[in-house]
């Protein structure tokens, strides 16, 4: 406990430093535009989720959220919708857009927070941080110390399974999967599995032949969001019926967003994770 203590302070000291890097930080946030679904449920977390006044297209929870003016999406944000709510805080997860949307919103003197989220000690200092800009610090204190907890519990609830090789493709059309030093190979690891992919980007693509002589345990179908995606993996799909865990079944589909969400969800998805898995 003590250990973990001395981590949360310090996560809470690199996340109370990082007001000084971000443009045009100033006041408490009052009124605050979500770019991410992650940034979106931590802000709810912590307990400041009543200043919201505008979302994403993808923020979907909690339904609340629902009813908020949808600004777009992260890469193609609506920027003149988001003047016109007034924000003093405009957030978001990290990403290839992400510097040159924050440099729109700083350069008109609004405050922006887009934080790193791919791994999970990324995510404590995305809701340490976000505390920090909320004036809600004790709340989301509690809300990493749950997660630490929880990820313990569930940590030594998998200890008597086998390591299970997975891959975790994102998408078919080339096919994307999830490489070392990414948020899901973290996520694996706690799951008490084994990313099949040790080498290349976060992201590689990989051709059929890859995949075939990498030879994977489980594959774990993440590509919800292409057409059919659910029947695009399989035994009667030319290459992938060549693939032993395809042959034996050993597909699973993950549509539950919790799974690859950032956020102050992250366990709940893990464990949904460690259940297909196991």
């Amino acid at each position: 406990m003590i250990t973990r203590r001395a981590a949360l302070a310090g996560l809470a000291a690199v996340a109370a430093g990082g007001c000084s890097r971000e443009r045009a930080v100033a006041r408490t946030a009052r009124r605050i535009v979500s770019l991410s679904p992650s940034t979106t449920e931590a802000l709810f977390a912590v307990g400041a989720g009543s200043r919201l006044v505008g979302r994403s297209r993808y923020c979907d929870y909690p339904p609340e959220v629902l009813r908020l003016p949808q600004v777009g999406g992260y890469v193609d944000p609506s920027f003149e919708a988001i003047f016109a709510l007034r924000p003093d805080l405009v957030m978001g997860a990290r990403g290839p857009a992400g510097a040159a949307v924050a440099d729109r919103f700083s350069s008109r003197g609004v405050a922006t927070y887009f934080p790193s989220t791919e791994t999970f000690v990324e995510i404590d200092e995305m809701i340490l941080g976000l505390g920090v800009r909320t004036e809600t610090q004790p709340r989301a204190r509690d809300v990493v110390t749950e997660l630490h907890a929880r990820l313990e519990r569930l940590e030594l609830s998998l200890v008597d399974q086998p390591v299970v090789r997975a891959l975790l493709v994102f998408g078919l059309e080339p096919i994307v999967v999830a490489g070392p030093g990414s948020f899901p190979d973290e996520m694996l690891r706690h799951a008490r599995a084994t990313n099949a992919v040790t080498q290349g980007g976060r992201y590689p693509t990989l051709g059929i032949e890859r995949v075939l002589a990498l030879d994977p345990d489980v594959v774990l179908n993440a590509t919800m969001a292409e057409q059919h995606s659910a029947d695009r993996i399989g035994p009667n799909v030319p290459g992938w019926s060549k693939v032993g865990a395809v042959r034996r079944g050993r597909v699973v589909a993950i549509a539950d967003e919790t799974v690859l969400r950032p956020g102050p969800r992250v366990v709940e998805g893990l464990e949904v994770l460690a259940r297909v898995l196991h």
